[in-house]
């Protein structure tokens, strides 16, 4: 008809340079680069571009090439057409002045919808034509006027035997389904695009028109065979809090929503797809095998479906895990979540703690040790070659809650691969340096052995601190010697997964040195490095009694063996009346100690025992399992030793590093008059790793100058010399 349609075309509006400042983005256009999601394994040409791969987006704005030097942009505008109902004739381009315009392509699009302007992200589910198996990249999603954020297949879940299971608040294994029907997609789309499923066996593809979807009815493709609909079409932005039933104060907890098809929901601040690698971990985030949780402060925020939604929280181990079905409505902008304790151990004079922590801040800290029901975490600074973790929170000292009863203590952990490995805990001053000798992924290459563990403990124990031998008992050549020496404080032992309960390495050398008189408390610790595990998942509960809380006073518990670890029950012992720690003396020939011992637990538990110099003398199993076992008996001791009360769960395990439900106390110790506690056996057992660490340190060690090579050769000959004599003055044979 003649008529004629003008549209202004500018900088920065409808076209800009190719290569251009960051941030100086067009205003209507999109460059022809799309943004494009990342995953956390995609393979990176550079691995100090790490962190940049956890933001799970490749940008497109501002795109470079294999070299790493930007490459030109082009820039895409639409122009609307004002009759399109009449054929275009022509289209001309007018210079309204001398710059330059590169017109690379021109092409008409048929919609409705502005072709450049994408809906929200929104959560589809296709029904396959076949189900998917094993080879889950058989199915590709593509979208034309788009970008598909995540493409997955969900695990199976049943809402009801979930809410069901005793094991809430454990980690789970997801329950891997063989065959599904569906994929889950998430994308970001014009309305009129176009999605399609293709099939990479055959080639063949099912196409839908993407604004014709919608929720509680499927679509069917084009040809047909596969089928979409939308779930969750409304969502709703709510404002939580966690309160505590009692008092109906903000508790911080571990937190996690499902939908009902079992899609993990975070808060907002916290990832859909958790980073569990090591040195990963930056914070607020768990992953317990396969379950995802976040830690909030009491308050969150979170954008939740419409219509059912399960919730997970838990508080470590004094409050009752909890699973429930919610009911979110439209409009809704408000939630509210109770958590209840089933006791009070801190009210009674116990802290708990771990020992054993690595690489989160010292606030991120504070954060998940409220949220796991902790009062202490020893956050370790560390060298591992040429890394160095935290040696920037040691000059700040402690920091506490606002309310003081959750501290983060900075110390360091001090290594030696073959030695052993220390916790340096609550040292007072300068940092005992260096924290590596002369190991490969500990000390740097070629570096020499500084110093034996033996010289740290010495530096630990008259700057104020406590020296815990971390992760007892591996590496331990040394570990052996300075045991021998006096110079330990106590034992970190992990609740290992095994069929065996007990009847572990762990424990087993844990006994052997117990066996051999030398008194060591047990403790608990994660030695977390990821967000695998979360804190205080092994933890150490020490009875301060009527004392005020500080890192001194927890120290004196634990040197003193008022102590259990625990990687979930709460066990308590007494022995004619003593706790752990405690001395009972009996006359000669020994006599009958009356022992009651009780646990209790979150989850169901199945086996309460007594041990007796490492044997059990008494038990009590529940085959059903129970929240609280009870076991009162009279136990012959026939003379020196000790005894310790020990308990498991048949459930779990509870993290990626397999541990097992189960807690121990630390010894009440048994003295008769003339008698030592003295094992041949294991005696000879420790000598020989002390003989292992004087042949490593002769053979293999990189020397450092040669008096400090002297004094690490004289501190392993006097543990030799002190323990052989020992086995001469039992008469006991054994080699030389």
């Amino acid at each position: 008809d003649g008529s004629e349609k003008k549209f202004p075309i500018r900088r920065r509006f409808e076209v800009n340079s190719p290569w251009i400042h960051w941030g100086h983005l067009c205003f209507a256009a999109e460059p022809h680069i799309q943004n494009a999601p990342g995953r956390l394994t995609d393979a990176l040409k550079d691995a100090t571009d790490w962190g940049r791969l956890q933001t799970a987006v490749l940008d497109g704005l501002y795109p470079s090439g294999p070299d790493g030097r930007p490459i030109a942009q082009l820039w895409i505008s639409a122009f609307r057409n004002p009759g399109p109902e009449r054929a275009i004739k022509a289209i001309r381009f007018e210079a309204a002045a001398d710059d330059a315009l590169a017109v690379c392509g021109v092409t008409l699009f048929h919609g409705q919808e502005h072709p450049l302007r994408y809906d929200r992200l929104t959560l589809y589910r296709m029904t396959v034509p076949e189900p998917v198996e094993q080879d889950r990249e058989r199915w590709k999603v593509e979208v034309d006027l788009g970008v598909v954020a995540r493409a997955y297949v969900l695990e199976s879940f049943d809402p009801q035997n979930w809410l069901d299971a005793p094991g809430r608040g454990l980690g789970e294994r997801a329950n891997k389904a063989e065959t599904s029907k569906h994929l889950y997609v998430e994308l970001s789309a014009s309305p009129d695009a176009t999605l399609t499923l293709t099939d990479t066996n055959t080639g063949k593809q099912y196409k839908f028109a993407l604004g014709r979807a919608a929720a509680g009815r499927e679509l069917e493709a084009s040809p047909a065979g596969a089928r979409v609909e939308i779930l969750e079409p409304d969502r709703v932005w709510l404002r939580g809090q966690v309160v505590d039933s009692a008092s109906q104060r903000p508790t911080a907890v571990r937190l996690a929503f499902r939908s009902k098809e079992g899609r993990y929901i975070p808060p907002y601040g916290h990832r859909t797809e958790i980073n569990a690698a090591w040195f990963e971990d930056y914070g607020g985030d768990v992953k317990l095998m396969d379950t995802s949780f976040a830690y909030v402060d009491g308050s969150f925020q979170v954008e939740l479906p419409v219509g059912d939604v399960y919730v997970e929280m838990t508080k470590g181990f004094e409050y009752d895990a909890v699973r429930r079905k919610i009911a979110i409505q439209p409009g809704q902008r408000e939630l509210k979540l109770e958590i209840s304790r089933f006791t009070d151990l801190r009210s009674g004079g116990w802290v708990s703690a771990d020992t054993h922590v690595h690489f989160l801040s010292p606030s991120t800290a504070i954060l998940e040790g409220q949220a796991e029901g902790l009062n202490l975490i020893n956050l370790l600074a560390a060298q591992w070659g040429d890394l160095f973790t935290n040696v920037g929170d040691i000059p700040h000292g402690p920091l506490a809650s606002r309310d003081g009863e959750m501290v983060v203590q900075v110390g360091t952990e001090n290594r030696q691969h073959i030695l052993g490995h220390l916790g340096l805990l609550g040292v007072r001053g300068a940092p005992v340096f260096p924290m590596s000798a002369a190991g490969p992924d500990e000390s740097y290459l070629g570096d020499p052995l500084w110093t034996s563990l033996a010289g740290w403990t010495d530096q630990c124990r008259d700057r104020g601190g406590l020296s815990v031998v971390a992760h007892f008992p591996y590496p331990k050549a040394e570990v052996a010697a300075d045991i021998v020496l006096g110079k330990i404080d106590a034992v970190e032992i992990y609740p290992d997964y095994y069929p065996q309960e007990f009847n572990t390495m762990r424990f087993l050398d844990w006994y052997r040195c117990l066996n051999c008189g030398y008194r060591l408390p047990v403790v608990g610790g994660t030695d977390k490095m990821g967000a695998y595990m979360p804190v205080g998942a092994n933890r150490t509960y020490a009875y301060l009694g009527q004392q005020e809380f500080n890192f001194e006073s927890w120290a004196g518990a634990v040197r003193r063996g008022k102590t259990f670890l625990t990687s979930g029950p709460l066990l308590h012992l007494e022995a004619d009346g003593h706790a752990p720690g405690d001395e009972i003396v009996l006359g000669t020939g020994g006599g009958t100690v009356e022992v009651h011992a009780e646990a209790k637990c979150f989850v169901p538990l199945h086996y309460l025992e007594i041990v007796w110099n490492g044997r059990v003398v008494a038990s009590r199993q529940v085959r059903e399992g129970a929240r609280e076992i009870k076991l009162t008996e009279r136990v012959q001791a026939p003379g020196a030793g000790w005894l310790a009360a020990r308990c498991f769960s048949r459930l779990g395990p509870t993290t990626n590093w397999q541990f097992r439900v189960l807690a121990h106390t630390s010894p009440v110790y048994v003295r008769v008059p003339g008698q030592e506690v003295f094992s041949p056996k294991a005696a000879a057992y420790l000598l020989t790793l002390v003989e292992g660490a004087q042949t490593w340190v002769d053979t293999l060690a990189t020397r450092p100058d040669p008096e400090g090579f002297e004094r690490i050769r004289k501190t392993l000959a006097e543990a030799h010399d002190r323990l052989h004599r020992r086995l001469h003055d039992h008469g006991s044979p054994h080699s030389h």
